[in-house]
Order: structure tokens, then sequence, then C-alpha cells
């Protein structure tokens, strides 16, 4: 399973990237909205941080303006998914800027039937929104196995992958990945909170306390 995270934060990327466990970025206008900065300018700048996909979203909603947005957005890198809503003008654009050869993610997606729909529009990544799901009483991760089923069935829908939004727990996370999804793009906090268990850190202090008796230092005096 690829792993993006979810952020406008350059800060917060570049951690990541140095981890080596980083294969994309998400990012929306609220995210942009938040960093405060030049929206055009962001994405350039985690560009070139991350090789994997970057996300960009348009901020038009008819189809004409979705196009023109998105193929000044595809200009700025080549790493650049552009990301259009859920609805038919976002699914006309999507045909479009996919035929183009522009990589597409279809987000803002809430149902098998709109998953269906994405795909045969063509779409690089669908992203379905979990946690917006479960908020409103619903299920998120049926709604992943749904898709899961749907595309493994029909050939012509492999190119499509599918994209975990909405992480909201480690849970989530854990879930996609036993349900096969292909991607999840998950918020700097979520990341932090899949590294930490509290034997990891019992552990690690016990070992600590038994080196520090022996007075040794492995790099000596160096």
């Amino acid at each position: 399973m690829k792993f993006f995270i979810d952020t406008a934060a350059v800060d917060d990327i570049r951690e990541m990237v140095e981890t080596g466990l980083l294969d994309g970025v998400t990012t929306n206008p609220s995210l942009i909205a938040k960093s405060g900065r030049d929206f055009i300018e962001v994405i350039s700048e985690i560009c070139d941080i991350v090789e994997g996909p970057v996300s960009a979203e348009v901020a038009a909603t008819d189809a004409v303006e979705m196009i023109a947005e998105g193929r000044k957005l595809s200009a700025i890198a080549d790493n650049v998914a552009v990301k259009l809503p859920l609805t038919m003008d976002g699914l006309k654009a999507c045909r479009t800027l996919s035929d183009d050869g522009t990589s597409v993610n279809v987000t803002l997606c809430f149902s098998a039937a709109q998953a269906i729909l994405a795909a045969k529009a063509g779409a690089t990544f669908i992203s379905p929104f979990v946690g917006r799901l479960d908020d409103i009483g619903q299920d998120g991760m049926h709604l992943i196995e749904d898709i899961r089923v749907i595309y493994d069935n029909y050939e012509e829908f492999g190119g499509t992958q599918i994209l975990v939004a909405s992480i909201r727990s480690p849970g989530h996370v854990i879930e996609a990945a036993k349900l096969g999804a292909d991607v999840c793009t998950v918020p700097p906090s979520v990341i932090h909170q899949l590294v930490k268990h509290p034997l990891t850190d019992k552990g690690l202090a016990a070992f600590l306390a038994d080196w520090e008796k022996t007075g040794q230092s492995i790099l000596g005096d160096s």
C-alpha cells in the first residue's frame, strides 16, 4: 500500500521524506488556506521535495474552467495530480484531462456508484472519504470494501487506484491495508500515532537504562 501525507505544511512533508516512507502528498483548498501562503508557490515547493504524486485541487465548479485550471496546475510539475470534485462537471473534466495524459485524483467520493463513474471517466485515483462517512453514522471502511470488489471485477477499472482519504485514526489505516486499498493519505497527527506504542517506549527505556549501567559508548571517544 502506498503512503501519502495529507497536508500542505512543508516542514511536515520534509520530515516524512526523510523517513523514506512517503509515496506522495494530497492537499486541498482548506489545507492550503491554513498555510497562509500562495497556492501555486506551495504546490511547486512540495513537488520539488516529493518525487511521487502531489494532488492539487481546482477551485472551479464548471467543466470548462476546471479543465483550464487543471492544465495550469499540471504545468507546475510532472508529478502534479489534478484534484477534481466528484460532480458531473468534475467527471467531464476528468475525462478530458486524463485523455491529455494528466494524472487526476477524483475527490469527495461517498458511494460505490460514484467510484464506478470516476473509474469510467479515467481517474488515476478515487478518494473515498471514510472519516466523514463515519461522522454521519455510516461505515466508511465498508465503502472501501465495496469499491475494491467492484474494481477487481473489471480489468478496465485497473487503472484507477483506491486512495483512502479522511483518515481519522491508525485503525483506518490498518483496515484499509487489510481491504487491499492502493493508497492511504494520512494527516501528520495520525502518522505519529502509527509510530507510537507504550510497550515500545517501555522497552526502549529499559534497554537504555541497562546500557547506561555498562558505562560503554559504541562510538567511543570519537
